[in-house]
């Protein structure tokens, strides 16, 4: 029998592994922008709070939610990012220690907005059961 259970990447979610490795990679990435070191004119200005990296089963891509502060030019800041990436990379990879840093890819992050879709649907439930009572 063996002593590991094989794990379906579709099935199982993220590793132990590419948890700690997306935090590790987090913590770097929020490290470097606070830095301000960034020249793209769309993030001059901008206040970017990473809230998660997942990373591939392989490690070597890594997907970095972000949302600009307020929510403004999104689109503009995750744009800039993305044409930071090579930099970013290389600086994540001094950072973490990590022998091989991942391919960064960016994108806005949604959860802020579906959990306020959920709060809404929950109200209108809550709002209808009275109403029927």
């Amino acid at each position: 029998m063996p002593r590991h259970k094989s794990q379906s990447s579709t099935s199982s979610g993220p590793s132990q592994r590419q948890l700690r490795v997306g935090e590790v990679v987090r913590h770097a990435l929020v490290e470097v922008l606070a830095r301000g070191e960034l020249r793209d004119p769309a993030l001059a200005d901008a206040s970017i709070t990473v809230t998660e990296v997942k990373i591939s089963p392989d490690l070597k891509a890594a997907t970095a939610f972000v949302m600009p502060l307020g929510g403004r030019d999104e689109a503009s800041v995750v744009a800039a990012l993305d044409r930071c990436a090579p930099y970013l990379r290389g600086q994540i990879g001094r950072i973490a220690g990590l022998r091989f840093a991942p391919t960064l890819r960016f994108a806005p992050d949604r959860s802020f907005e579906r959990a306020q879709r959920v709060e809404q649907l929950l109200d209108r439930l809550k709002d209808d059961s009275h109403g029927s009572s």
